[in-house]
């Protein structure tokens, strides 16, 4: 079934969300700590729901794949749907467990100037998904790992400046429910920018994978 995919979609955001906002939680302000639990949270999702529907549980990974028609439309507009609901439940979980000023600490903010984050945030995001498309088309059978340990290096170099979103979706839970959303359109846009500049670049080096 087609909502399938959807309720797949929603299920592995809100893991991505709830346990990545809870190793911020419990961190101490660990860097290590928060970008392992953010990329373990990732592999978890793809291992529970991923072979349902491609595990994106992110709006620029389904931007990317739509550029790529391994996406339509239609599934671009539910994927986006079913990930913006499943990071809202992620972080409404950390508000049930603690209360909405823990939720508002779990939210990305530039740790510095807001022009180097945004730029950071694009050059992250396309190195990410650029290691999705490529992983997911010639090596599949360890593309789960790939991705899982990019985002924990992503997290690593870019959470002090950033916050090392790389994830609309990732970003909105917390600052709706957390009512904090601190220079929220760097977040909004730059992913996706960041995600369109991976897709040429998949297509530059790898035009024989073009679906047909």
């Amino acid at each position: 079934m087609v909502i399938n995919k959807y309720l797949a979609e929603l299920i592995g955001t809100f893991i991505l969300v709830f346990v990545g906002s809870l190793s911020i939680v419990t961190s101490g302000g660990d860097t290590v700590q928060i970008a392992f639990g953010f990329g373990l949270a990732l592999m978890a999702a793809i291992f529970a729901v991923g072979d349902i529907s491609g595990g994106h549980f992110n709006p620029a990974v389904t931007l990317a794949m739509w550029l790529d028609k391994r996406t339509d439309t239609t599934d671009l507009i539910g994927y986006w749907i079913g990930q913006l609901v499943g990071a809202l439940l992620g972080s409404l979980g950390i508000l049930v467990a603690a209360n909405q000023d823990v939720v508002a600490s779990t939210a990305t903010v530039p740790g510095g100037d807001t022009s180097t984050a945004f730029f950071l945030e694009i050059v992250l995001t396309a190195i990410f998904v650029l290691v999705i498309l490529v992983s997911t088309v010639r090596a599949p059978k360890v593309a789960a790992m790939a991705i899982s340990l990019t985002l924990v290096a992503v997290h690593l170099g870019g959470i002090a400046i950033s916050g090392a979103s790389v994830n609309p979706a990732r970003t909105l839970g917390p600052a709706i429910v957390g009512a904090r959303g601190t220079d929220l359109w760097v977040y909004l846009t730059a992913p996706f920018i960041g995600a369109a500049i991976a897709w040429g670049l998949f297509r530059l080096f790898h035009t024989e994978d073009a679906p047909a």
